[in-house]
């Protein structure tokens, strides 16, 4: 089974991490397609939606950038997810590629209900700064080994 995110929801949640990891300041849309690796043509999409979802501030100008509208531990990424998917609830029933309940519910309905609302559950508990604490917590812990194999 395949858990994959689109290109633009990616590119969202890569955009969000870089805010994340300026603690307030500002980022311009060039440095965040240089640091994230997001083709520069569609940056601007994304980070519309973002602003038009109220999770990204535009400073238009020479000197402007984005930043995030309220605070890292507050945004997750579920709602990343949602301002750029949209309702991330499955449409469609994974045994007859119709809208679920439209004829019934299948018979893996409720197995299939229940891990996707634990998948959202889990996305919705995961902050931005939750995320990238973790993952500086894992890159020292790495380094520290790194340090302790060549010593």
């Amino acid at each position: 089974m395949r858990l994959d995110l689109t290109k633009r929801t990616d590119y969202a949640i890569r955009a969000m991490l870089a805010l994340t990891k300026v603690k307030g300041g500002l980022l311009s849309s060039r440095r965040i397609a240089e640091e994230m690796k997001i083709p520069p043509r569609f940056l601007p999409q994304i980070m519309g939606d973002l602003t038009r979802a109220e999770l990204v501030v535009a400073h238009p100008g020479r000197a402007g950038g984005y930043q995030l509208a309220k605070g890292a531990e507050k945004v997750t990424l579920l709602t990343v997810i949602e301002a750029v998917e949209g309702d991330p609830h499955r449409q469609i029933c994974v045994m007859r590629g119709t809208p679920c309940g439209q004829d019934g519910e299948c018979g893996v309905h409720e197995v299939f209900y229940a891990a996707e609302t634990a998948i959202l559950e889990r996305l919705d508990s995961a902050t931005l700064e939750g995320v990238i604490d973790s993952f500086l917590a894992k890159q020292a812990a790495q380094a520290a080994k790194a340090t302790a194999a060549v010593g």
